[in-house]
């Protein structure tokens, strides 16, 4: 008898571990699953304005901004440098021309043989935006200028219309990305692959802002600036949370979780800094 009830003891401990691992098995396979069915997207909402762009363009859009932040333009500058690079070149560094431009290339499809640069030049998104805005502020009032007027001053398209049809995400990504409207972007992502590295986000940082007053503690980084300036760069960890692993950003009593996927919440104040807190190992 004791022993018939220590064998049915051991066959029920051992159904419950399988039970178990069952479980475990099947809730990370839903947990997966459930990853996988995510669409990845960034938001930019300013008042009923909603605008949307695939993460790798909000990506360059985030970009292309910094560097009008950095330079001092206005937003309208944004506006119009955002609603070209999409017409151009759909908000990609692409390594390519087409029929009306054989040798274009990069983001606003700059040709070497108009005197933008070199190819290597063109290519490299920075030096291409700079090429951008340095030719958009020698337009007389560009500012006051529509849009897709003040684009094709620049550009001197064959389709000058063309750009007229991105004004509406230009200015949405632009209010959110120079800070002007806070708490503006939002992205939908997944869990990150990698642990993120707050050596390489500087860099990245660096080269979009320029130098910034900041502060690493483990996988953390502080930037020190603030206002408006504070909210451009917290929305552009948003933009580029996907490529550097970033899983939290916090600005001005604000939160934006990638994991909670629900957008800036209210947090504890962080004193005039943004924190961008990327994933650790094993996270």
């Amino acid at each position: 008898m004791i022993r018939r009830r220590r064998l049915r003891g051991a066959v029920i401990g051992g159904l419950s571990l399988v039970l178990v691992a069952g479980g475990i098995y099947t809730a990370a396979t839903l947990l997966q699953r459930s990853e996988q069915l995510i669409t990845e997207e960034c938001t930019a909402t300013v008042g009923s304005q909603r605008a949307e762009l695939a993460t790798d363009q909000a990506a360059n859009a985030a970009l292309i901004t910094a560097v009008s932040v950095r330079r001092g333009l206005p937003p309208r500058a944004a506006s119009i440098a955002l609603a070209t690079a999409m017409q151009e070149s759909k908000l990609r560094n692409i390594g390519h021309g087409d029929l009306a431009g054989p040798d274009s290339r990069g983001l606003f499809q700059q040709r070497p043989s108009q005197g933008w640069g070199t190819q290597d030049q063109v290519m490299d998104p920075v030096y291409a935006t700079n090429a951008f805005y340095d030719a958009l502020v020698k337009v007389p009032g560009y500012a006051t200028l529509d849009i897709t007027d003040a684009a094709q001053r620049v550009q001197r398209s064959a389709y000058p219309t063309a750009y007229a049809e991105h004004e509406a995400m230009g200015r949405s990504f632009a209010s959110a990305l120079t800070g002007e409207t806070p708490a503006a972007l939002n992205c939908t992502l997944r869990a990150p692959d990698t642990a993120g590295n707050a050596a390489t986000l500087l860099i990245e940082l660096e080269a979009a802002y320029g130098t910034v007053p900041t502060a690493a503690s483990g996988q953390t980084l502080e930037v020190d600036v603030a206002d408006s300036y504070a909210w451009s760069v917290a929305h552009w960890a948003v933009a580029n949370a996907k490529e550097y692993a970033v899983e939290r950003v916090d600005v001005d009593g604000k939160r934006w979780d990638r994991k909670a996927r629900d957008g800036w919440q209210d947090a504890p104040d962080t004193g005039g800094r943004v924190a961008i807190t990327l994933a650790a190992a094993g996270s």
